[in-house]
């Protein structure tokens, strides 16, 4: 396809994360920009911040930045450590690798924790293995244990309570930093009730916008915390935006119109009922997962306990490059999937079952995806698109449900 192509049809975006955009989101950021010190952007912005602590599930500050997740990683760091602080960071992906190595480049001593070889990759948290570590610091010179909730590279989503409970049971006084970036709005999250100390989130994956705005959700030990960090920074500071969005505005030109499309977004998600989000994004990924196996092919995640209901990683057959299968898709049937990445680029893609999506989405998603792994010469087992339709035929959801 040429760059310059404009296929008839809508493309199907099936990476996981950016997610689908709905039209209704798309609308309201199409408004006129408005005045970011007027009256009524006052109003829009203490909406959207009431909006996210729901969201969140917190009563404690949001913080909003015109920035990547990757903005909001730096921000969590930069405001509750100091250079050369101790930091555990349990990696079960290219995300968490990721995260690590930008606290490196910050000038703190990450401290990597993970199941040995690929497996760390094909799990999800150990939090035995961050519990015995904690026990071992007897000074607590760990200052923060840092996870990531939903692993984007590998479709594994890990237990959050757990990890707390770990911490908790050690006396450790660590702050507990977790990453939830493509599990916001589409997993079970509850910042306030596991004991989270700053969750980091983006605009992109269950929120349904387009990319550009990023969160970190506070607690009172983190702002604590924040008071004696000696890390430099003056954009991720959190003392002028906790101070300033007392009254709906910010200490520096924000996102506007995107705001516009979060205060939608959250009316969306609010409206449904977030156990009906988790809910429908469950079935999604049971139907998505029943295709692969229809295939007899490896789903990335080796523990179905933990499996993510964003996205679904699948393994290709030895030999076989899953970066060319899911080159072929896009180029055949104008379908796109999330690449293989770090350790396992090559060796697998990822299926997103997020953001503006339906059966027959994730139906067709299916069906783009069987072709091209039957083109490219890989022998599959069954049917998915069968078993993904059977599997929405026995358990219906959206107007059936």
């Amino acid at each position: 396809m040429k760059l310059d192509a404009h296929p008839s049809g809508r493309h199907f975006l099936q990476i996981p994360g950016p997610s689908p955009v709905p039209d209704r989101i798309l609308r309201a950021m199409s408004l006129p920009t408005i005045d970011h010190r007027g009256p009524e952007f006052g109003h829009l912005g203490l909406k959207v911040l009431a909006d996210m602590q729901q969201i969140f599930k917190t009563r404690h500050p949001v913080i909003i930045y015109p920035a990547s997740g990757t903005g909001a990683w730096e921000a969590a760091l930069s405001n509750v450590l100091s250079p050369g602080d101790h930091v555990l960071m349990y990696e079960t992906g290219h995300f968490a690798f990721l995260w690590t190595k930008l606290s490196q480049r910050l000038g703190l001593n990450a401290e990597v924790v993970t199941l040995p070889g690929i497996e760390g990759w094909r799990r999800g948290v150990q939090a035995d293995l961050i519990e015995e570590r904690l026990r071992a610091d007897a000074g607590h010179q760990i200052k923060a244990v840092c996870v990531v909730h939903n692993e984007t590279s590998t479709g594994v989503t890990s237990d959050i309570a757990a990890v707390r409970q770990a911490i908790d049971r050690c006396g450790h006084p660590a702050l507990l930093l977790v990453d939830t970036i493509s599990g916001l709005a589409g997993a079970d999250y509850r910042h306030e009730e596991w004991g989270v100390d700053v969750s980091i989130s983006g605009s992109q994956k269950g929120l349904m916008l387009p990319p550009g705005i990023s969160f970190n959700a506070l607690s009172p030990k983190a702002i604590e915390a924040s008071c004696s960090s000696r890390m430099p920074k003056s954009v991720w500071a959190w003392d002028e935006m906790i101070e300033m969005n007392k009254t709906g505005y910010f200490p520096y030109t924000p996102s506007t119109n995107l705001l516009y499309g979060l205060s939608e977004a959250c009316d969306m998600i609010l409206a449904e009922g977030m156990p009906q989000v988790f809910a429908r994004h469950q079935r999604w990924a049971a139907g998505v997962r029943s295709a692969v196996q229809a295939w007899g092919l490896q789903i990335q995640c080796a523990d179905p306990s933990v499996y993510s209901p964003i996205l679904t990683g699948v393994m290709t057959p030895e030999g076989v490059d899953a970066d060319a299968v899911r080159q072929l898709i896009y180029q055949r049937f104008d379908c796109s999937l999330g690449t293989g990445l770090g350790k396992v680029k090559g060796r697998m893609f990822r299926m997103g079952h997020l953001g503006d999506s339906n059966d027959l989405t994730l139906v067709a998603m299916v069906a783009g995806c069987e072709m091209g792994l039957k083109l490219s010469g890989v022998k599959l087992a069954g049917s998915g698109v069968q078993a993904i339709m059977d599997h929405f035929s026995a358990h219906p959801g959206g107007l059936a449900g």
